[in-house]
């Protein structure tokens, strides 16, 4: 089994940003009414190979983002396809006059590209990052946003929205993210089978029905075994596809009922009324109680927190497995949480962040098989 990651490998490791660099200059060489923007971030915007290429179809706007957005819906009259490029707080939250004015409302064909999305830039501060930016553009009448994953998606993202006839709002990340891509995802699986392994993806989905639906689908389709939900979800109008499909197609579905940071008390902990004669219960008996009624084959719960364990332990039928993330690096030890109840552990930054992996998985898979 050691040998099984060997023929396994990325197909690469690159910014999420990049892939919007490399693919405006791809599309740029096919299709000449292609221009590039940007508010004077030019190279965080990896738009340096398009710059030294086509010079002449290049817009540098300076620090006035709201200038630039006129300036690209003026382009679109005379048949230009123009891409805009800078944070996605600086192209949105801070234009958002002139994207609803010129843009949106006037169905203007601007592609406005948003890099350092999220809370991804971090040093920066909050002046330099958004979170509600997915909201304000899906407001919009007519505009499309793209939410891209990595490199490879952001890069075919990019060359296929030139072809896509109206305002497209493409939000992506700065940060280097690897890229196992869906044929490697589904050689991984097939190795892991072969090695009489399961693979759950750890999604911790929690989405509407429709969006939760097309998700596991999708997970299964490439042969994982089974996915963690959040219940917060909750069952009609969320979850309830996923335990059906799950169920039709012999998969299993894990319920998340406490994560394992410290963090996690503020909202797993909390005291929950729900009636007005009832009295106040933790938020995770109830989540316990749901993977319960709704017939899941596990729970997540944190071994950094072996008394939660032992209560939840109590709450489900025997059947329902406990799988225990926060294992070495958040704290949590593997004794205490299997005698509390843990039937699984799920080991991350210990193993992949060793000098040694391999021996600190052997390590921990002995220590956990001398307790079975």
């Amino acid at each position: 089994a050691k040998n099984m990651l060997r023929n396994i490998q990325p197909l690469n490791e690159k910014e999420t940003r990049a892939g919007f660099g490399e693919g405006i200059y791809e599309v740029a060489k096919k299709n000449p009414n292609v221009v590039a923007l940007t508010a004077d971030l030019a190279g965080s915007m990896k738009l340096n190979q398009f710059i030294k290429e086509f010079p002449n179809r290049f817009f540098q706007c300076g620090i006035a983002e709201a200038n630039m957005m006129g300036i690209a819906a003026g382009l679109t009259i005379g048949g230009k396809i123009p891409f805009t490029g800078t944070f996605a707080n600086f192209s949105t939250g801070r234009v958002y006059d002139q994207i609803r004015q010129s843009i949106a409302y006037s169905d203007k064909n601007v592609k406005i590209c948003a890099s350092h999305a999220g809370i991804t830039l971090g040093e920066d501060g909050a002046t330099h990052q958004i979170l509600e930016d997915i909201g304000m553009m899906r407001m919009l009448p007519g505009m499309t946003v793209i939410n891209p994953c990595d490199y490879n998606q952001t890069k075919a993202a990019t060359i296929a929205i030139a072809n896509h006839q109206g305002p497209v709002y493409l939000r992506f990340g700065r940060p280097t993210v690897l890229n196992l891509g869906t044929e490697s995802t589904r050689s991984l699986v097939k190795a892991s089978h072969a090695n009489d392994l399961s693979c759950i993806i750890d999604d911790k989905l929690g989405d509407i029905d429709e969006t939760n639906s097309a998700i596991c689908r999708a997970y299964f389709s490439m042969g994982f075994d089974g996915i963690i939900v959040n219940p917060i979800a909750g069952w009609k109008g969320g979850l309830e596809p996923v335990f059906k499909i799950a169920q039709k197609e012999g998969k299993g579905v894990i319920v998340l009922v406490y994560m394992s940071n410290p963090g996690a008390s503020d909202d797993f902990g909390q005291l929950v009324l729900r009636t007005p004669r009832g009295r106040p219960r933790p938020q995770y008996e109830i989540f316990a109680e749901r993977a319960e009624q709704w017939g899941a084959d596990g729970a997540v719960v944190g071994a950094t927190r072996p008394e939660i364990v032992r209560k939840v332990r109590a709450k489900l039928s025997d059947g329902i497995r406990i799988y225990s993330p926060g294992v070495g690096t958040q704290g949590g030890k593997v004794v205490q949480a299997s005698r509390a109840g843990s039937d699984f552990f799920i080991i991350g930054r210990s193993i992949t962040r060793a000098s040694d992996p391999e021996k600190v998985a052997q390590s921990f898979a002995r220590e956990s098989m001398t307790l079975s």
